[in-house]
Formats: structure tokens, C-alpha cells, sequence
């Protein structure tokens, strides 16, 4: 804590003297789709939401999805080393696997493992990110107990083509190329990202570096025909990645993750509109050292309705999924197959200086029969400059299949059921300036970890998490500040134990600076200590991440970034260190 308090200090020193040159720009009207599964401004979102714009992602010269999310506040992140590395998303202090991971609102997670491999989305292909805290089960069904991630894929503006090379420590490389067009009659585009790394040594006790590689691509074609619009979306990653197992042995798996879409929108009347999603996701791991693999498949049908009439805005539709889940493990696996249907019905309104949402699903589910989840959510202005929030929300988690049947797996697991409140407070003390504070308390009953004295997965635990996040952002028209802490309880009521690799305390800030028609950019994270399995105690630490963008003319720009800038020496996962220094250039052509 003394760690954090102390880089807190410098970093504000730092922002006043930047801070003193800023200049005024009014906040832009962002439009999400995340939180109520329809169009609404951001500053109308009753819950939290976190929008991370393409304009950031470029900034950050991120490699994946998770170091995108790791500078957010009520995120932490746990990788099992470097690039391509098992990486898990901890969101307001549940499971890995409560976090819901959308691609154009397709779910992702897979049927086998519960967490989706945020590690193998190539930031390159996304347009922006919204990030929903809290219970969404009621909209979006199982795993959105600690909230929802979702990935917009990029789309086109205009005719435009784009590429880059870049290359940096640990014998990096990657290149990126894209291109669409936009007419009255529709629009497509693509985009392809090729990484490779050496890597660095993955595990303590071990000097072998361990690479990664990943193609991504992304594909899109709509069509307009008066009152429709259709669309083809493909979204593919797939690589090799090697690692170490328990026994510091080399190995390496190569991966495949997929999402078809096929969506129909179809305008019906003036206000109201119909949308349809047809998909389809894989995800595929298979060891080259033996013939062990996990497939996981999902065919969702998603079919929603909206209507606009005064003060309300109505949603409804149909969710109806068939999944299954295979997998061979030292010469044992299982073949599960499981089907889920679902209605759902959501009302928004508004009237003066009131809004409210609430919203009810109803899921049937092949294994563990029906369920009912719920959210509703009331915000006041209390004037032109202050806002309260509040909300509660009923959530669930249903068991996977590995749960089920893979290793140390019981078929009589029951499924983890949440209830969460939250309070929030938003201040605008001018045009330049928010301040909030939200507070949030979720307990999850049936809580599912590993009994030793059994040696399998039981329902014995019920988490109480607790916490409080503050949080300040300023716009200029040459600087922007984002500053959060948060404090949070995470642990297990039934031991008093607190729950694996969340920290306590966290400190994010986050520093843009324009230099004429360059930028350069400081993001700091300091978070507390972690506990980890076996009593393992995972100590605090400050990473900070310098990016700058230079201009040279109007199609190039040299963008580089400088990772762990202090050095720092640090786990994310017990025994599994994290990269050290490390320099990263790219070179961009754009074309529009």
C-alpha cells in the first residue's frame, strides 16, 4: 500500500505540471450497446461502463485483448507468463470465468473451460471495447455475474486501406494490413494480423524462452435492401504456442478460435426494429506432443426486438444455443453435448431527471433445468452536475463441461447463483471534468472449488465481495488524465480466505500528452499484494507502460512503446514471471 501511495504521489505531481497547459474540449456522445442490448449514450447508462475507443487501442501498442483491460480500474489480470501464455480476466473481484467475452455481441467463452482466450484477440482487428460492470445475466444469460466484455470489430468509415510492420524485444515481429469501403448500397471490409515472438522464460526455475505466433483475420460484408440490412462477420485467430508443463518440460498446443455470424436488422415502423443473429464459434486446442486436445462448438440463435415509444424503449426476443464440448486428456475425455433456451424482456425509461431499467430472463437448461436472473437499475440528476445511480441484479453461472467431466470433475455440480448491488455517484464539475464513485457488494452462493479432501469440484463456498472505486477524468484538447482506485474484499465467507490472485488495492492512471501532431502516453498500474494456491503470497508492484506516436506527414507514424518501464520484477501467477523491459517500434501507413 505504501508502494501505491508513493507512485500516487509522483504521478500527481506530474499531472498538475502537465495539466497547467491543457486546454478545454467538450466530452464526446458516446453510443454503447453493451448495457441495456440497445442504442443508448453512454452518459444514459445506469451501471458503469468503460468504452475504450480505437483511438486508444492504437495508443497503447497492445498485443492482445488483456493488455488492453489490465490499465482499467476493477480489472486484474492473471497470465501464466508471456505472450499466448493462459491468461484470465478477474472483473470487480469474481471468477475468471463470470467475465462474459462478446465478439459483436457473440459469446465467446467456450464450453469447456469456462474463460474465453482473451489471449489470442489481436487488438489490431478491434474498433472499440465496452466494458459493463456488474450483473448481466438478465440480458445475456450464464457467466455475466461479474459483467460483460464486448469486442466491436472494426468497420469502415469510408474507403480506406491500412498497414503496418513492427518488431521489437524477444525477437517480435508482426505485420497488418486492412481495407474497406463504404457505399449507399452497403459495405465490407478485412483485416489480417500476423505476431510472432521468441518469447522469454515463461516459469521460475527455467531459462527456455517460449514462443508464440498467431494469424488473425477479420471479414465483413453487408448489404443494404431497403427496410433490411444483412451481414457477414468472420472473425479467426489461430497459432502455436509453446510453454513449459509442471515438470519444466517444453511443449507446445496450437489453437484455433472462430466466430461466424450471419445478422438480419430490419426496420419495422419508424421506431421500432427487429435483429437477428445466426452464429457460430470454435474453439480448438490439440497438443503436438500426444494426440490430447479440447473442441468446444456453439450455434446460437439470438433474435431480438426494440421498441421505441415516449419516455420508453422496450427489448425482448429469443435465445436458443446448442453447444458441444470434447475433449481427451492422457487417454481419457468425455463428449458432452447441451442445449439452452431462453426469453428475455427489458424495459428503459425515462422522464425528466429519472431513468430506470429493469429486465428478466428465463432459461431453460438441458442439465440443470430453469432459471430466472434479473436486473433493475434507477439513476437520478440530482442537477445538471450531479447524478445517483443505483442498481441490483440476480446472476448466474452454469456449470462447463470440464467442470462436469474433466479433471477431478463432478456431474452433480449445481450452478453458482450471484446477487449484487451497486451505488454510484457522478459529479461533472465542469466541461473538462468527471468524478464518480461507485460502491459494490456481490454475493455468490454455491461458490465452486476444488475440495482436496475429495479430490474433485464441489459447490462448498459462497463468496462475499465488497468494494469501492473512485475515479477522475479530465479532456483537454492537448491532454487527457484518467485516474482510478479501487478497494475491494474479495473472499470466501465460508473460510475467510481470500479469493486467488485479486488484490485488495489498485491504482490506475492514465496520461495523454499532444506534442503539435505527436502523442505520447504514461499508463500505471499499482496493485496490491495477491494470494495464490498453496498459500503462495504474490507481492505488489507498479508497472508503468511509456507509448509515443510519431507523425511523419499525413499517411505515416512511428508508434513505439516501452513495456515495464521501471523494471519491475513481478508475478501475475505464482511461479510464472512476468517480461521485464522491453521495446516495441511499429511503422503505419494509412490511406483514406
Amino acid at each position: 500500500m505504501k508502494n501505491i501511495r508513493r507512485s500516487f504521489a509522483v504521478l500527481l505531481a506530474f499531472t498538475l505540471s502537465l495539466a497547467a497547459t491543457a486546454q478545454v474540449i467538450q466530452p464526446k456522445d458516446t453510443i454503447i450497446v453493451t448495457a441495456t442490448r440497445t442504442e443508448i449514450s453512454v452518459n444514459d447508462a445506469i451501471v458503469p461502463v468503460t468504452v475504450i475507443t480505437r483511438e486508444q487501442i492504437e495508443q497503447s501498442l497492445a498485443t492482445d485483448l488483456a493488455e488492453l483491460v489490465r490499465f482499467e480500474a476493477g480489472i486484474d489480470i492473471g497470465r501464466n507468463g508471456g505472450p499466448g501464455q493462459a491468461t484470465s480476466i478477474f472483473l470487480r473481484g469474481t471468477e475468471s470465468n463470470h467475465t462474459l467475452v462478446l465478439i459483436d455481441g457473440v459469446r465467446i467463452n467456450p464450453g469447456t473451460i469456462g474463460g474465453a482466450a482473451v489471449q489470442n484477440i489481436a487488438p489490431e482487428l478491434i474498433d472499440r471495447i465496452e466494458i459493463v460492470k456488474g450483473a448481466r445475466s438478465a440480458l445475456f444469460g450464464t457467466d455475466a455475474i461479474g459483467g460483460v466484455i464486448n469486442i466491436i470489430t472494426r468497420r469502415s468509415s469510408s474507403t480506406y486501406a491500412e498497414g503496418s510492420i513492427g518488431g521489437g524485444s524477444f525477437n517480435t515481429s508482426s505485420a497488418f494490413a486492412a481495407g474497406g469501403s463504404r457505399s449507399e448500397n452497403g459495405e465490407f471490409g478485412v483485416a489480417i494480423n500476423w505476431q510472432n515472438t521468441d518469447g522469454f522464460p515463461t516459469r521460475i526455475g527455467s531459462d527456455l524462452d517460449r514462443g508464440y505466433d498467431n494469424v488473425s483475420a477479420n471479414f465483413y460484408v453487408q448489404r443494404h435492401m431497403g427496410k433490411n440490412d444483412i451481414t457477414l462477420r468472420h472473425w479467426r485467430a489461430a497459432g502455436t504456442v509453446e510453454y513449459l508443463d509442471f515438470f519444466l518440460s517444453p511443449l507446445d498446443q496450437d489453437f484455433r478460435n472462430e466466430s461466424t455470424t450471419i445478422e438480419l436488422i430490419t426496420d419495422v415502423g419508424a421506431n421500432a426494429h427487429s435483429k437477428l443473429l445466426l452464429s457460430h464459434i470454435i474453439d480448438d486446442i490439440s497438443q503436438n506432443q500426444s494426440e490430447d486436445f479440447v473442441a468446444s462448438g456453439r450455434t446460437t440463435l439470438d433474435w431480438q426486438y426494440s421498441f421505441a415509444a415516449e419516455n420508453h424503449t422496450w427489448v425482448g426476443g429469443i435465445y436458443l444455443v446448442d453447444e458441444t464440448a470434447r475433449t481427451l486428456s492422457f487417454g481419457t475425455g468425455f463428449a458432452e453435448d447441451t442445449s439452452v433456451k431462453a426469453v428475455f424482456v427489458g424495459d428503459l425509461w425515462s422522464a425528466g431527471r429519472h431513468r430506470t431499467f429493469l429486465a428478466i430472463r428465463l432459461t431453460d437448461h438441458e442439465t440443470f433445468g430453469k432459471e430466472t436472473t434479473w436486473n433493475a437499475e434507477y439513476a437520478f440528476d440530482i442537477s445538471d452536475r450531479w447524478t445517483l445511480n443505483a442498481g441490483v441484479g440476480h446472476a448466474f453461472r452454469a456449470p462447463d463441461a470440464t467442470d462436469r467431466y474433466g479433471f477431478a470433475g463432478n456431474p452433480g455440480l449445481l450452478p453458482e447463483v450471484a446477487d449484487e448491488i451497486q451505488l454510484g455517484f457522478r459529479f461533472y464539475p465542469g466541461a473538462r471534468h468527471t468524478v464518480s464513485l461507485e460502491l459494490y457488494r456481490n454475493d455468490i452462493e454455491g461458490l465452486i472449488e476444488f475440495d482436496l479432501s475429495a479430490f474433485q469440484l464441489r459447490n462448498i463456498g459462497r463468496a462475499e465481495i465488497r468494494g469501492a472505486q473512485i475515479a477522475y477524468e479530465y479532456r483537454g484538447d492537448s491532454f487527457g488524465l484518467r485516474a482510478n482506485f479501487v478497494h475491494q474484499k474479495a473472499d470466501n465467507a465460508t473460510d475467510g480466505v481470500r479469493l486467488l490472485r485479486r488484490a485488495e488495492d489498485s491504482l490506475t492512471v492514465t496520461l495523454t500528452r499532444d506534442i503539435g501532431i505527436h502523442r505520447i502516453g504514461l499508463s500505471v498500474l499499482a496493485s496490491g499484494d495477491r494470494e495464490d494456491f498453496g498459500g503462495t503470497k504474490l507481492e505488489s508492484y507498479v508497472l508503468a507502460n511509456l507509448t509515443g506516436q510519431i507523425a511523419l506527414g499525413d499517411k505515416w507514424r512511428l508508434n513505439a512503446r516501452v513495456e515495464n518501464l521501471l523494471d519491475a520484477a513481478y508475478e501475475t501467477a505464482a511461479g510464472f514471471p512476468m517480461q521485464e523491459r522491453s521495446g516495441f517500434l511499429e511503422l503505419k501507413y494509412t490511406w483514406k
